[in-house]
C-alpha cells in the first residue's frame, strides 16, 4: 500500500523566497485553469482538454510578459498544479452524478495567497533527491535542511512540500510499503476488543480498560483565547496583526500535534495489542451541531478511527465498524435484555432481567464487539468481515501536517 511519510523542513531565508515563489506560480495556474474552465462554462462550450490547457496556460504564457516569471520555477510544479485542478473537477463531478462516495463536493475555487495551506509537487522526473548530507534537493529551490525522524524505507515516487498556516515547512514523501514486511512487524496474537468512544473517557475497552480524554482543546483554552483577543484588537493589515495572527496558528497548531501524538500511540497500541478491533461508527457531524460540539471536536473521534482503520490493513488486523443504531447502550451484556435508552448523566444501571450491575461504557463495549461478530475460531484466527481499505498516511518529525504522520 502507499503510505505518506513527513519531516518538518527548515528552509534558508532566501529558499524561503524561492518556495514561495513556487507556491504563488502554482497558484495561479491553478487559478488560470478554473478560469478557463468556467469562461468555457459560461459560453456553453466544451471544456478545453488537459493538452490544451497546458499548451496555452504553461507553455504559451510563459513567452508573455505578463507570465513570463513562470519559468522562474520548476515545470513540473506547474504540471502538477494543473492535474490537480483537473483532479478537483473530476471529483466534483463525481460527486454530482453519485459516483463519488462522502459528502458532496463543490466546483474548485480559485485560490488564494492568504490561504492557510500552501504546496507544490515534485514527481521523479523532476530531479529532486536526496543529498548524502541528508538535505533534501529541491529544482531551482536548493537543498534544503531536513529533520529526519527515521529512514525511509524504499525510494520515495514524490515528494510534496508544504507550508502551514504557522508558518512552518514540511516533505511529505509517497512511499509503495511491503505488505508482508509490515505484518512481520507485529506480535502474533489471538485477542480481540471492542471499543466505546466518549467524553467521560476517550474510549473504554471491552476487557474493562479506562483511557482518559486528554482533552487538549481544553486544557489551551486560556492560553488560545488571550492570543485570539490579542488579534482581534490588531489594526488589518499592519504586521503586528501578521504576527499575531501566526501566534494563534502556532498555538492551534501545537494542540491539534498533541492530540494527533495521543491518537497514533493509542491507535498503534491497540493494533499492535489486538488482532481483531471493534468500534461504533459514530454519527460526528451530528453530533457536532449540540451542545457537546466542542468537546465532540476536541475529542477527534473521527480522526481515530480512520488510524484505526489503515492501520489495521497495514499491519493484517481485522477491523470492524458496527453501525451506529446499534443499541450497544441499551442491552445487557450478560443476558441480551434490551433495557431501553437512557440519558447520558446515567453512568451505571441494572438489568432488570437479570440484575447485573452494568458500567455504561463499559457493557457498550462488550456490545460492540458482539456486535461486530469478533469469535475467536479453533485455530486462533478471529472470525469476522474482512478488513476496509485504509487511508493513505504515515509518519514523520514531530509537528507534521493533519494528514501526514502515524506510529
Amino acid at each position: 500500500m502507499q503510505l505518506r511519510y513527513a519531516f518538518r523542513l527548515y528552509p534558508q531565508p532566501g529558499q524561503q523566497t524561492a518556495l514561495a515563489m513556487a507556491f504563488g506560480c502554482a497558484r495561479v495556474v491553478f487559478n488560470d485553469v478554473v478560469r478557463a474552465r468556467e469562461d468555457a462554462r459560461g459560453a456553453g462550450q466544451p471544456f478545453p482538454k488537459a493538452a490544451e490547457l497546458s499548451r496555452k496556460l504553461i507553455t504559451e504564457a510563459k513567452r508573455t510578459a505578463g507570465r513570463s516569471w513562470l519559468g522562474e520555477v520548476s515545470a513540473v510544479v506547474l504540471q502538477q498544479s494543473l492535474r490537480d485542478a483537473e483532479s478537483a473537477y473530476r471529483n466534483f463531478f463525481a460527486s454530482l452524478n453519485g459516483t463519488r462516495k462522502g459528502p458532496k463536493l463543490g466546483p474548485p475555487r480559485f485560490k488564494s495567497r492568504r490561504d492557510a495551506r500552501q504546496s507544490i509537487r515534485f514527481t521523479a522526473n523532476a530531479r529532486w533527491s536526496i543529498t548524502d548530507g541528508g538535505r533534501l534537493h529541491l529544482p531551482k529551490i536548493g537543498a534544503v535542511k531536513v529533520k529526519w525522524s527515521r529512514a525511509l524505507p524504499t525510494t520515495p515516487t514524490s515528494v510534496t512540500v508544504v507550508k502551514d498556516a504557522a508558518g512552518r515547512y514540511f516533505a511529505s514523501f509517497v512511499i509503495d510499503t511491503d505488505p508482508a514486511a509490515d505484518r512481520a512487524r507485529m506480535p502474533d496474537t489471538d485477542r480481540t476488543i471492542g471499543i466505546d468512544l466518549g467524553l467521560t473517557h476517550f474510549a473504554v475497552l471491552s476487557d474493562g480498560t479506562k483511557i482518559d480524554s486528554p482533552r487538549f482543546l481544553r486544557r489551551a483554552e486560556k492560553k488560545l483565547k488571550k492570543a485570539q483577543r490579542e488579534l482581534s484588537r490588531k489594526q488589518k493589515g499592519s504586521r503586528n496583526r501578521a504576527r499575531a495572527r501566526l501566534k494563534v496558528a502556532r498555538a492551534h497548531a501545537k494542540v491539534a500535534d498533541a492530540r494527533r501524538e495521543f491518537h497514533h500511540q493509542l491507535s498503534t497500541k491497540l493494533i499492535a495489542e489486538n488482532q481483531g478491533i471493534a468500534v461504533e461508527d459514530l454519527s460526528v457531524a451530528g453530533l457536532a451541531r449540540t451542545r457537546l460540539a466542542k468537546s465532540v471536536h476536541d475529542a477527534g473521534w473521527s480522526s481515530f478511527i480512520s488510524m484505526l482503520e489503515y492501520k489495521a490493513q497495514r499491519y493484517g488486523r481485522t477491523f470492524v465498524k458496527v453501525g451506529q443504531f446499534e443499541p450497544t447502550s441499551q442491552v445487557c451484556s450478560a443476558c441480551g435484555h434490551r433495557d431501553g435508552s437512557k440519558p447520558l448523566h446515567v453512568r451505571e444501571w441494572t438489568c432488570r432481567a437479570c440484575g447485573t450491575l452494568h458500567d455504561r461504557d463499559h457493557n457498550a463495549a462488550i456490545n460492540v464487539k458482539t456486535a461486530a461478530g469478533l469469535a475467536v475460531s479453533a485455530c486462533g484466527a478471529p472470525v469476522s468481515p474482512g478488513a476496509i481499505p485504509a487511508r493513505r498516511e504515515e509518519t514523520g518529525s514531530h509537528g507534521s501536517p493533519p494528514d501526514a504522520r502515524a506510529a
